[in-house]
C-alpha cells in the first residue's frame, strides 16, 4: 500500500482522544504484521485503550524508535467542507482529522515497513504508536515503562508530531489540574442560607492570575515564545440558574513550564489556596490530571546530528507546545522532534498535510534504514 492509501484507512477510523480504539490498533497490528514486523500489542490500565510496539531487524540490538499517537481531537469545529474522517485530496493536498496531527507521519512509518523488514539491518527500527496524548501524554508512559521488556535500549527516539520535517530539540513541558468545590444550593434571594462555590472559586482563581502574572518576569529561555512558563485557567463550569445558589463549581487549570522547570510545583500555589479552603464549610477539592516533563536536546546531542544528516537542516532550537518526547528523555532514551506536517494545521476544520511532506517523511525514514544496513 502507498502511504497515501494508509493515511486514508487511518483517517477512517474516528480514534478520538478517551474513546475505545481496538479497531485502529488491530488494523496497524495486522498491516505491520503483514510486512514481517514483530508487533506487540499491550493494554493500557482504562482495558479499552492500548498502545502499540512494532519492530524490524534486531531486538536485542540499539536501534531507534519512530513514535507517534494515534489518537485525534475530536471533530467537531465548525468550518469542515469535507467529511472530517474520510480523506480528500486537492491540490496536493490531503485533507482530514489527524493528517497533520499525526497520522501522516504514522502512515509514513508503515509505509516504510515492507523495504525496511528487507533491508539487512544490524540495528532495529521500533514503531511505539500510543493513546491519549491529546489527553496529557496518558498512555505512552505505559508503553516507556515496558521498553525493557520490548527492545535493547534503543540509542534514540524520533517523535513525529508536526514540525515541517525540521528537526526540534526543545518543548515546555505540562501539568494540568481540576479544581472542584462545593458549597450549598438556595435561593439567591437568601444568600445566609447557602454557600455559593462559585464565590469561593473566585479567591482560588484570584491566585491563579496572580501566580500567572508573577511567571511572566521569569526565568527565561529565550529559546522559548513566550520565553517564560505560563499558566491559564481554561475551563470552568458552575451554576443551574441566575436565582440558585451555585452548590458546586469546577476548574481546569494548566502550566506549561520551560526547561529546568518542574510543571506540577508550578501548580503548587494554586493547590495551597485549595487547601485552604479547607477550614471553611465548603469541600474542595484538587486532582492532578497529567502531566509531562520538558524536553531539552543538546544541539550536539548524537541524535541531533543524525536528524541534521537525515534532514539536511539545522534543528529549530525550541516550541512551546509539548509532545511525548520529554517522556522519553526522562526515562533516559534521548528523544527529538521531527515529522511532516504543521502544528498550525492542528485542532483546526479542514486540518491537512501536503503529499511533498509525506514524501520528505518517506525519504527520512528510507535513509535511516539505509544507515542501519550491516
Amino acid at each position: 500500500m502507498t502511504t497515501q492509501e494508509i493515511l486514508s484507512r487511518l483517517v477512517a477510523f474516528p480514534s478520538v482522544v478517551g474513546q475505545p480504539n481496538a479497531a485502529i490498533v488491530g488494523w496497524i497490528r495486522d498491516f505491520a504484521q503483514g510486512c514481517g514486523a514483530s508487533v506487540t500489542v499491550a493494554a493500557g490500565p482504562e482495558g479499552d485503550r492500548a498502545n502499540l510496539f512494532a519492530t524490524v531487524g534486531p531486538r536485542d540490538v540499539p536501534g531507534i524508535i519512530l513514535s507517534g499517537h494515534m489518537d485525534v481531537v475530536p471533530a467537531s469545529e465548525p468550518g469542515w467542507t469535507s467529511q472530517p474522517f474520510v480523506l480528500r485530496a486537492d491540490a496536493g493536498r490531503l485533507y482530514g482529522r489527524g493528517t497533520s496531527d499525526m497520522k501522516g507521519f504514522l502512515a509514513c512509518a508503515l509505509a516504510a515497513l515492507p523495504a525496511l523488514a528487507a533491508l539487512p539491518l544490524a540495528r532495529p527500527i521500533h514503531l511505539a504508536f500510543s493513546y491519549d496524548e491529546e489527553a496529557g501524554c496518558r498512555g505512552v508512559p505505559h508503553m516507556i515503562a515496558a521498553l525493557p521488556l520490548l527492545c535493547a535500549k534503543p540509542l534514540g527516539c524520533i517523535v513525529g508530531e508536526p514540525s515541517g520535517m525540521r528537526a526540534i530539540l526543545a518543548h515546555k513541558g505540562k501539568a494540568a489540574g481540576r479544581i472542584e468545590i462545593r458549597g450549598r444550593s438556595g435561593h439567591s434571594s437568601r444568600p445566609d442560607q447557602g454557600l455559593n462555590a462559585i464565590h469561593a472559586m473566585a479567591s482560588v482563581l484570584a491566585e491563579a492570575v496572580r501566580h500567572a502574572d508573577n511567571l511572566t518576569q521569569g526565568p527565561f529561555d529565550a529559546s522559548f515564545e513566550p520565553p517564560y512558563s505560563s499558566l491559564q485557567v481554561g475551563v470552568i463550569h458552575g451554576g443551574q440558574a441566575l436565582n440558585i445558589i451555585p452548590d458546586l463549581c469546577i476548574a481546569d487549570v494548566e502550566a506549561r513550564a520551560i526547561a529546568g522547570v518542574s510543571p506540577s510545583d508550578l501548580l503548587a500555589p494554586i493547590q495551597a489556596a485549595v487547601s485552604a479552603l479547607a477550614d471553611t464549610d465548603f469541600r474542595a477539592s484538587w486532582e492532578l490530571l497529567s502531566e509531562y516533563p520538558a524536553l531539552s536536546l543538546p544541539a550536539d546531542a548524537p541524535l541531533a546530528n543524525l536528524l541534521r544528516d537525515l534532514t539536511r537542516v539545522e534543528p529549530l532550537a525550541a516550541v512551546s507546545y509539548g509532545t511525548e518526547a520529554g517522556l522519553y528523555q526522562a526515562a533516559g532514551v534521548e528523544a527529538i522532534i521531527c515529522g511532516p506536517g504543521d502544528i498550525s494545521r492542528a485542532h483546526r476544520a479542514n486540518e491537512y498535510i501536503e503529499l511533498d511532506e509525506l514524501d520528505a517523511c518517506n525519504r527520512m525514514i528510507e535513509d535511516l534504514g539505509m544507515r542501519f544496513c550491516a
